[in-house]
């Protein structure tokens, strides 16, 4: 069963570790016999963190993940501290929340966002993932083993209005995430998709945006999918975007597998179009 597996001698880094998603995924793998780098701006939310895993399981180190120097210290600080890299959970991010706390009943439009503000926003969502992969695949691909998992969203909340420059950034992750699994075929190093499967119940979800949080996904959902992609059970699968919320720990984890995971970026909507315009005769771009 997916609840049982061990993840004795791995080790991991999760970004966005202090809180949300990143806070369960680096409690569970720490659970499962893991040893984690908890990497998060906020160094006291880290910390607390930390301290709720097993004694010695997680430690902190203050990354911002715009800054590629940062992410190279933070491969290299995991390293030394843990004795390995095995996998990168990529969780770090800023929803319309951080825009705008009430944005679910006062609908922020694109053209009101600053452009500072959108800047930042993709930097953490697009670029963070980017710089820490970057500075982490090499260790990755020298040992022929390794895994990348990247926290999207929903399709319709990629396209929803009203949500950008959040839908656009986790568009682009998602996109990212496909490609490398692409580039890194062969090597050992699967990347893959997590998602909750929904709004989920954490910080980016404020009580000034939804009052009523039973209907919320429980964060949670991602511990079981989370260490099955970060243990033996899963390699060779690549390429895949699993749904949290219905990956259930208690079936084998392959066929747990089966019933959450798909592949990344809907192929089947791209093959749809092309062959839509192949029958219509318009060319496109």
């Amino acid at each position: 069963m997916a609840n049982e597996i061990n993840l004795a001698g791995k080790v991991a880094i999760v970004t966005g570790a202090g809180s949300g998603l990143g806070r369960v995924m680096t409690l569970g793998l720490a659970a499962r016999g893991a040893k984690v780098a908890a990497l998060d701006v906020n160094e006291d939310a880290a910390k607390k963190t930390a301290g709720e895993a097993p004694k010695g399981a997680v430690a902190v180190v203050r990354t911002d993940v715009r800054k590629a120097e940062d992410c190279a210290n933070a491969v290299k600080r995991a390293i030394e501290l843990h004795g390995g890299l095995h996998v990168v959970v990529n969780c770090a991010g800023l929803g319309m929340a951080w825009l705008r706390p009430d944005f679910m009943h006062k609908p922020l439009k694109f053209w009101d966002v600053e452009p500072e503000r959108w800047q930042q926003l993709m930097d953490v969502n697009v670029r963070g993932p980017f710089l820490l992969a970057r500075a982490a695949v090499g260790h990755l691909i020298a040992q022929k083993w390794g895994r990348i998992v990247n926290v999207t969203t929903s399709f319709n909340t990629m396209l929803r209005g009203a949500n950008m420059p959040y839908g656009q950034s986790k568009a682009a992750l998602e996109a990212a995430s496909s490609a490398w699994a692409e580039d890194l075929n062969g090597t050992g190093v699967t990347v893959n998709v997590l998602v909750p499967g929904g709004a989920a119940d954490t910080p980016m979800v404020p009580p000034a945006s939804r009052a009523d949080r039973s209907t919320l996904v429980r964060p949670d959902v991602m511990v079981a999918p989370v260490c099955f992609l970060a243990s033996d059970l899963s390699n060779g699968v690549t390429g895949k975007r699993f749904i949290g919320r219905e990956f259930d720990p208690k079936l084998p984890p392959a066929e747990a597998m089966r019933n959450s995971a798909a592949p990344i970026g809907w192929p089947d909507l791209a093959d749809a179009a092309g062959k839509a315009q192949a029958a219509s005769g318009v060319g496109g771009r």
